[in-house]
């Protein structure tokens, strides 16, 4: 691994987010209750075994690292695809607007209908464990909303950012996408994010705001063979 988000899943669960971490030395895990996330240290046989004790049957895991992915025998890709990592390394616009608000897990089933309804990427009740999510709702609705999800030493991702079909064209995801990202940077962290390869639409608004391209990745649902 030559950079530390080469593998974020992995250097997640190897650093920040250790706490969170099932698995080992050589392969970890979010809990399925968190995030659907799962990451070998390397590809060599002993790595790929462990983790493949760590995908029960009948669960599938997200897997997304620079590297094609390997898989033990009994794990097989359900869904691949390719997807870019970016990173925000030169200060972004300030932004200022009142109707953004924290979210708390007084918001979490609203959250989870929203990433459901436009699939930003995996979610569950439980996203705040990972880190904080702002949003802004019109007429008590969540409009829209992002947040922080996995954490290196020096770096946070950007993550789950949607707005509702309903309010969409007003802004409110690179607002809110800003807003979050400039959080990150007080901190003294580095902002990344994800998008798959084809989400022309995605790429253009964070580059547009101050994202380049770091690495290319590769993703994959992953499952027990069988």
């Amino acid at each position: 691994m030559s950079h530390i988000l080469d593998r974020p899943v992995w250097s997640a669960l190897d650093t920040r987010h250790r706490i969170f971490a099932n698995g080992d030395k050589l392969a970890r895990r979010y809990p399925a209750s968190i995030v659907p996330f799962a990451a070998s240290g390397a590809d060599d046989a002993e790595s790929l075994q462990a983790l493949g004790r760590l995908v029960p049957a009948g669960e599938s895991v997200f897997m997304l690292q620079s590297d094609p992915i390997a898989l033990p025998p009994e794990l097989t890709a359900t869904t691949t695809a390719f997807g870019v990592q970016m990173v925000a390394e030169a200060p972004l616009p300030t932004v200022s607007d009142e109707r953004v608000q924290q979210l708390t897990l007084d918001d979490a089933a609203e959250m989870l209908a929203l990433a459901s309804l436009t699939r930003p990427g995996p979610f569950t009740l439980k996203a705040l464990s990972l880190g904080d999510f702002w949003g802004v709702k019109i007429n008590g609705r969540l409009a829209a909303m992002a947040g922080e999800r996995m954490k290196q030493p020096g770096y946070s991702e950007l993550s789950g950012v949607c707005s509702h079909p309903d309010f969409r064209g007003g802004g409110l995801g690179r607002l809110l996408s800003v807003f979050v990202s400039n959080r990150i940077m007080a901190r003294g962290e580095v902002p990344y994010l994800h998008a798959y390869a084809n989400n022309a639409n995605a790429i253009g608004l964070y580059e547009s705001i101050g994202f380049r391209l770091r690495s290319k990745m590769n993703v994959a649902v992953v499952q027990r063979a069988g």
